[in-house]
């Protein structure tokens, strides 16, 4: 995935089906100058990470 798109994804307020490592994630912030987003899995909220967004892959 993109930077830009990570980025509006997570502007959006809406989920948008998202995978890192085949599930599911919801994007909270995107680090644009390290190319880095911090999500969480998507039915485990407390497992909070920082990831490359390039590994982000949108459905």
């Amino acid at each position: 995935m993109e930077v830009m798109r990570a980025r509006q994804i997570a502007e959006l307020g809406k989920i948008v089906p998202v995978t890192y490592e085949g599930q599911q994630v919801m994007i909270q912030h995107v680090d644009e100058e390290r190319e880095m987003a911090h999500i969480y899995i998507k039915n485990r909220p407390e497992e909070e990470m920082e990831v490359p967004v390039r590994l982000l892959q949108e459905q």
